[in-house]
């Protein structure tokens, strides 16, 4: 029988086989010098969001250092009976030799800006290109769905609560580091918590208390395994009964910093029932935590709820409300000898047409205010416009990967929550409302690049 918990976690075949035919086919025509640019983009945010926030590259940067086919997947390959002995040489040493340029992770975005810019020969661009969508895809939507439940939630915690809907062990513990980076409090993830070094949180479920003769008795046996800030499901059976025997057991036990849960039924009606009932019993303290399918329309319902804090999961960990990104891979340009020529992939749908050339991309500021005014995106070798003296200029892009090393320090999931929160708070009020679209300005050069190249494909 085979032995299940050994399966290895190389994932060099994660990729389309497709890439593996194209990049035999760049070897065999000696496109192995060749060095060509290609961009990560995405063309629409999710739900109409304002903005979407960048997730996914730790994964990215990890899988590209230490990319490697061993002896199993070249096996495999060979099984195909598709590929060249010398092919299958070459990919035994195969590793990453180029550059990666990108945004930082949890940084605000918006859509057909370059969020990541691969340059190397094609054999190794091609081959990136699934595991970076997938991860970039994933990710992204998350942290963005996330922000916009916690956006909604006004400065009340969210948790996590999506594992046990996830599709899948990946999609719960990255979704769950997602989530954290959009702005959720806390996952009920466990192993996220141990890998990412996020807060973790828990109470108790409907089975505690029917493991015991009475409700009172099951709370009161909670509380003492668990006295610090205990928080009681009440609505197990019926919810009058389960709140009159939380009142008493924290009474029992002189608690004050407590907690309540309720994960069904009309939430308004019954936040605001709860709250009077506590605070009538002395109780004001205790906090008010509601679940039950919950996503940012229906936390906008609950805007005026005595609640403290919400419980996301289904809809939150699988985006249910608008579940696909987006995330592209395009070729823009390739290199020969010093000279860069662009490339366009041009489509009877007009948003579909691509951006050319390899770019540099720029974030406006006004220096007293430091919030975000628009965008620029320039050719990579063009001379900046002047700013007016009371704006700043950030580049956006940087070198993460040369030389087969990553070239930033590693971040903790924390920092990157912190580091998109702030960059929010750099946006006017009116682009977070999505009363107004956030300005991108593409250079004069850039747009008559494109629309020249692509009247030359007509």
């Amino acid at each position: 029988m085979e032995n299940f918990s050994k399966k290895k976690s190389n994932l060099a075949l994660l990729c389309d086989f497709y890439e593996l035919t194209m990049m035999q086919g760049y070897f065999l025509n000696g496109f192995e010098n060749k060095i060509c640019y290609f961009d990560v983009f995405f063309r629409k945010t999710p739900d109409n969001n304002p903005f979407a926030i960048f997730a996914g590259l730790s994964e990215i940067l990890d899988f590209v250092a230490n990319l490697r086919f061993d002896a199993e997947d070249i096996a495999y390959l060979r099984s195909k009976n598709i590929f060249c002995e010398e092919f299958l040489n070459y990919l035994l040493d195969f590793k990453f030799n180029g550059e990666i340029y990108s945004l930082q992770e949890g940084e605000i975005v918006f859509p057909n800006e370059p969020l990541m810019i691969i340059k190397a020969n094609p054999i190794e661009a091609q081959f990136l290109e699934t595991f970076l969508l997938l991860n970039i895809n994933h990710q992204s939507l998350i942290a963005t769905k996330a922000n916009r439940i916690v956006r909604a939630a006004k400065n009340r915690p969210v948790f996590e609560f999506g594992s046990r809907r996830a599709h899948g062990n990946d999609a719960a513990i990255k979704g769950a580091k997602a989530a954290i980076i959009g702005g959720c409090f806390a996952s009920s993830c466990t192993l996220a918590g141990k890998t990412y070094d996020i807060a973790v949180s828990g109470t108790m479920a409907h089975s505690w208390v029917q493991m015991f003769d009475d409700e009172f008795k099951a709370f009161c046996h909670y509380i003492e395994l668990y006295p610090k800030n205990p928080i009681l499901l009440i609505d197990t059976y019926y919810y009058q009964s389960g709140l009159e025997n939380a009142i008493k057991a924290f009474k029992k036990y002189n608690i004050k910093e407590c907690g309540v849960r309720i994960d069904s039924g009309n939430l308004a009606f019954l936040s605001q029932n709860i709250r009077n009932k506590l605070n009538d019993e002395g109780l004001k303290e205790c906090k008010i935590i509601v679940s039950n399918s919950l996503d940012e329309y229906e936390i906008e319902k609950l805007q005026n709820s005595p609640i403290d804090a919400f419980g996301v999961g289904e809809r939150l960990i699988t985006a249910s409300s608008d579940p696909i990104f987006g995330c592209v891979y395009k070729l823009v340009a390739i290199q020969e000898l010093e000279m860069i020529k662009p490339k366009i992939k041009i489509s009877e749908n007009s948003s579909k047409t691509t951006l050319p050339h390899f770019k540099k991309f720029f974030r406006v500021y006004n220096k007293k205010t430091k919030k975000a005014l628009y965008d620029e995106i320039y050719i990579y070798d063009e001379k900046l416009d002047e700013l007016d003296s009371d704006l700043e200029r950030k580049e956006m892009l940087q070198c993460v990967f040369k030389n087969n090393q990553i070239q930033l320090r590693n971040l903790k999931v924390s920092q990157i929550a912190l580091y998109a929160k702030n960059q929010i708070d750099t946006l006017e009020k009116n682009i977070l409302d999505a009363n107004s679209q956030y300005l991108i300005k593409i250079s004069n050069k850039l747009q008559a690049l494109k629309t020249n190249l692509a009247h030359q494909v007509d």
